[in-house]
């Protein structure tokens, strides 16, 4: 029973019948190089979504399959795929609000253009004022959107990854 509360107490614990459940089968490579497990992403992510920060992940794998020189090539693996997967999401968050304020920023350099040509007389004027007014929303809503919305939507992934990164991965015995 003690045994059980110790194994439930880690923020995220999984089971494991062998170091192979955590990497693709399709997979060739040693454990530096080889594919985490969609399976094994999979169970991560869905234990993490409720978990502050300061994860900490116990793999807990029978005693007499352990080997201390694989779990170390296997943790250097999974602390290098979470890094990289929390460096891309992070780039692409950015590179989405970036993209926004541009196009929030173009929106509005429209609209104001259309309402200096209003005021001036003839009929090119009254075209720019046709083509900047529809533009200029357009542009002006779409960065609001991609700043507000877009980026918030690719929120789960970079949360996922960012508490990944910095969780303290452990191997453990049942």
């Amino acid at each position: 029973m003690e045994r059980e509360v110790e194994l439930r107490e880690g923020n995220i614990s999984l089971v494991l019948d062998s170091y192979d459940d955590l990497f693709s089968d399709f997979d060739p490579r040693d454990y530096s190089q080889k594919a985490l497990s969609d399976d094994f992403l999979d169970e991560c992510r869905r234990a993490a979504r409720d978990k502050d920060a300061g994860v900490e992940l116990r793999l807990l794998i029978p005693k007499k399959k352990r080997n201390l020189k694989d779990e170390e090539e296997i943790k250097k693996r999974m602390r290098n795929h979470f890094q990289k997967h929390f460096r891309e999401k992070e780039t692409e968050i950015k590179g989405v609000k970036k993209q926004g304020a541009l196009w929030f920023a173009l929106g509005t350099i429209f609209i104001l253009s259309a309402a200096y040509f209003y005021s001036k007389e003839g009929y090119f004027f009254n075209v720019l004022v046709v083509l900047l007014e529809p533009a200029g929303w357009f542009s002006f809503w779409e960065g609001l959107g991609k700043i507000l919305i877009v980026s918030k939507e690719k929120n789960p992934d970079y949360e996922f990854y960012k508490k990944m990164n910095n969780a303290e991965i452990t191997f453990n015995n049942y």
